[in-house]
């Protein structure tokens, strides 16, 4: 296939001579293609491989009178149950919680940790720190941590002056604002 370059303005050549740039668009991509010829079929089988069977159910939502949170109570790994009955729902405040889904041991540590970081902004700031505030800094802690291994998936719930907040915060560092999620 010719390019033809003819009705162009400039005839300044942009990559050196115009077989230069007809080359660079008719050359094969640079990448490894999928083999196969049905790429919709191909999608649909690397979707089905990933398929989580098991795992920790928590939820929150916010509502017209304040922020509901729920959790399962089954603490497992792959197949092996170790406990029915774990709380995962850890208090932050007497106004904030956070749901536990991830590591247990990096969940109930970081959970603690935020508390007591809560409690010391309340002592030097004569206020209770926001649900905001809060998300915030577990997110940035949890940032600094990032590629570590570590892994917490949480949402941080309650109420302050400004009404409910609810967040989702995960180990890589990530915060996000909603109405309503599911761990």
């Amino acid at each position: 296939m010719k390019l033809d370059t003819s009705g162009l303005e400039s005839a300044a050549p942009v990559w050196g001579a115009p077989s230069e740039l007809v080359d660079g668009f008719s050359a094969g991509p640079s990448f490894d293609l999928p083999n196969t010829t049905d790429f919709d079929g191909f999608q649909k089988e690397a979707i089905q491989m990933v398929k989580p069977a098991k795992g920790t159910t928590t939820l929150a939502f916010i509502f017209k009178e304040g922020v509901m949170v729920a959790a399962d109570s089954r603490a497992s790994m792959g197949g092996y149950i170790s406990s029915q009955s774990v709380k995962k729902i850890i208090e932050i405040n007497p106004y904030m919680l956070g749901t536990m889904a991830g590591g247990a041991a990096d969940c109930q540590f970081w959970h603690r940790n935020l508390g007591i970081k809560c409690r010391l902004h309340e002592l030097a700031n004569k206020r209770r720190i926001s649900v905001t505030g809060a998300s915030k800094l577990l997110a940035n802690i949890l940032y600094s941590y990032r590629g570590m291994g570590l892994s917490v998936g949480t949402m941080i719930a309650g109420w302050d002056e400004t009404g409910p907040g609810l967040y989702y915060v995960d180990s890589e560092g990530g915060r996000l604002k909603g109405m309503r999620f599911s761990v």
